[in-house]
């Protein structure tokens, strides 16, 4: 276990995912949320939809207020294709230690979506978020080498699935672990909304697929285009 606190954790998603009122807007009493939200998905279809699968969440674990939705969603829309610590059936949500892990994470998996569609020359546009964490989790830092490498293996999943499992099963609230895909950097991903702090909006970003990598990205923040991969001192300065 280690103490993960850092005061900015870095998210990237992508835009087209607005922020879901429900989430936003609710009373932090418990009852009363849960009555908000079985009354609005019973009536409206479309808040339904957006709301996703409540019941995945535990109601002790679910958080309400501004920036609620950034996590809540994470865990009641499920990616049924499932992540490093997720076969698909629960959610997850990562983060990381700084903005460029967190874009050189999402960048990757922004890649294997546009490959696997053939998709042509194509932009999108994607939202940075920046919470808090201060919470003990289970380190892959501590683990012998040969395990923390299966875990974290960036082409396979296995190992880190069935690891995540086992500790979301067994109660844990997250696992901190080195990036798969920036040297240095280091995520977490939290098997419970309560185990992150509520995030704001930080700024846009705009990731450019060539045909067959994304070879730059849009900085609104910066209002600047920036080479994809950095190089050495970029990444080093970042």
């Amino acid at each position: 276990m280690r103490r993960v606190t850092w005061p900015q954790a870095w998210r990237v998603i992508a835009s087209k995912y607005p922020p879901i009122d429900l989430f936003e807007r609710v009373s932090e009493d418990r009852s009363v949320w849960d009555a908000l939200i079985a009354l609005e998905e019973l009536t409206n279809p479309r808040v339904r939809d957006q709301v996703g699968n409540i019941a995945l969440v535990a109601p002790e674990d679910r958080v309400a207020g501004p920036g609620a939705t950034y996590v809540m969603a994470s865990f009641t829309h499920v990616n049924p294709h499932g992540s490093r610590f997720s076969d698909g059936t629960y959610g997850v949500y990562y983060a990381a230690s700084n903005m460029v892990t967190a874009v050189a994470e999402t960048i990757h998996h922004f890649q294997e979506f546009c490959r696997d569609s053939n998709d042509p020359l194509r932009a999108e546009d994607m939202r940075v978020l920046v919470g808090s964490v201060d919470r003990e989790f289970h380190t892959v830092f501590e683990l012998p080498a040969n395990d923390a490498q299966a875990i974290t293996n960036p082409d396979c999943y296995e190992a880190g699935r069935a690891y995540g499992a086992e500790l979301r099963d067994g109660g844990a609230d997250g696992v901190h672990y080195p990036s798969a895909r920036m040297e240095g950097g280091e995520c977490i991903a939290a098997f419970k909304p309560s185990a992150v702090g509520l995030p704001v909006q930080e700024r846009h970003l705009k990731y450019h697929w060539n045909g067959e990598r994304v070879d730059k990205y849009f900085d609104y923040g910066e209002n600047v285009w920036i080479a994809w991969p950095l190089d050495a001192q970029a990444e080093e300065a970042a």
